[in-house]
C-alpha cells in the first residue's frame, strides 16, 4: 500500500517539454513512474523521446487524461501560468495534482484551492512550491530523488524539501510507504493533517514522520489531530529553533509573530499530544527507532 501514489498511477505532466519539465520527467521515468504524457497547447501533435520512451504532448489535461488514462498530474510551468494549469487540473477532475512551482502568488493557490472545494473535492492538490511525492519502488511525482531510500513502514510528511531528503537518508534502512513534502507556503493544497489521516488509514504505515517549521499553527493543528485521531507512532521535527526572534525566515509560511508560530511553541503542542520531537533530524531518527 502507498497514499495517493502507487504503481498503478498514470501520470501527465504538465510543463514536460520546458527545461524543468523535460529534466524531471526523464528522472521520473528512471525511477519506474508511468509517464504517459504531457501538455503544452503550442506543441500538441508532437512527441519528446527521453531515453528510447516516446511519449506523447497533448493540447489539454482532459485530452491526455481521455488518451492514456492518466489519473496523476504533475504542474512544471512558470508561476504566472500555475493558475492556470491548475484550474485545467480541476476542471479535468484529475485525482491527484502535483504543483511543482514555488514563487506561486498566494492569492492564486487560494483560488485554486477554493475553485477544488467548489468542484466537490475531486482532485488532490499537493503545493504548490513543494517537491512532490514519492512511494518508494512504486512511482515517483516530482523531484524527490528516487534513490535516497528504498519501500518500508514509514509514512513522512514535511513542509521542507530539503529536510525529506534528509530523513529519507537518515531512516533509509527502515524504507517508507509514502514521503509527501507539502510545500512550505501560507496555503497548501494538503496539509499536515490530510497526510497524518491518510497514513493513519494506510496498513502498510507503521510510524509517522512529521516535519514542521516555524509560523502559522499547521503544526498546532496537526497535533491536535494526532490526539485525537491518530493511534500510530509519530515522531516530529520542527526546523527554526536557532531562528532569531522576529526574523522572517527562508520559506513564504515561516512567519512568526510575538509567541504564536515559534519552534518552542509547535514542540509543546507536539509534545502534548504524545508526539516526541527531535532537535535536530537525526535526533528526530533516532526517536523513531526508539518508539518502533
Amino acid at each position: 500500500m502507498a497514499i495517493w501514489l502507487t504503481e498503478k498511477s498514470r501520470v501527465i505532466v504538465q510543463g514536460m517539454t520546458g527545461a524543468e519539465g523535460s529534466k524531471h520527467t526523464r528522472r521520473m521515468l528512471t525511477a519506474g513512474t508511468t509517464v504517459v504524457g504531457g501538455v503544452n497547447p503550442r506543441k500538441a501533435g508532437t512527441s519528446v523521446d527521453f531515453d528510447g520512451v516516446k511519449l506523447p504532448v497533448f493540447a489539454d489535461l482532459a485530452e491526455a487524461m481521455a488518451e492514456t488514462g492518466a489519473d496523476a498530474t504533475v504542474i512544471f510551468v512558470p508561476p504566472a501560468h500555475t493558475l492556470a494549469a491548475g484550474l485545467e487540473a480541476v476542471r479535468a477532475g484529475i485525482p491527484l495534482a502535483v504543483v511543482i512551482t514555488e514563487g506561486v502568488p498566494v492569492h492564486d493557490t487560494a483560488s485554486l484551492w477554493a475553485h477544488a472545494v467548489a468542484a466537490g473535492n475531486t482532485t488532490r492538490i499537493i503545493g504548490p512550491n513543494c517537491p512532490g511525492l514519492i512511494s518508494p519502488g512504486k512511482s515517483n511525482a516530482g523531484i524527490i530523488p528516487a534513490d535516497i531510500a528504498g519501500p518500508g513502514k514509514i509514512g513522512l510528511v514535511s513542509k521542507s524539501g530539503t529536510l525529506t531528503y534528509q530523513l529519507m537518508h537518515e531512516l533509509r534502512d527502515l524504507g517508507f510507504s509514502t514521503c509527501v513534502g507539502i510545500g512550505g507556503d501560507p496555503i497548501v493544497g494538503t496539509t499536515h493533517v490530510d497526510c497524518l489521516r491518510a497514513f493513519e488509514d494506510d496498513p502498510q504505515t507503521e510510524a509517522i514522520v512529521m516535519i514542521g517549521e516555524i509560523g502559522g499553527d499547521a503544526e498546532e493543528r496537526a497535533a491536535d489531530f494526532i490526539a485525537e485521531h491518530v493511534t500510530k507512532p509519530v515522531v516530529g521535527y520542527v526546523a527554526g529553533f536557532t531562528a532569531p526572534e522576529g526574523k522572517t525566515m527562508g520559506h513564504a509560511g515561516a512567519l512568526v509573530s510575538g509567541g504564536s508560530g515559534t519552534a518552542d511553541a509547535k514542540q509543546k503542542a507536539l509534545e502534548a499530544a504524545g508526539v516526541r520531537v527531535g532537535r535536530t533530524p537525526t535526533e528526530t531518527a533516532a526517536l523513531l527507532r526508539e518508539q518502533l
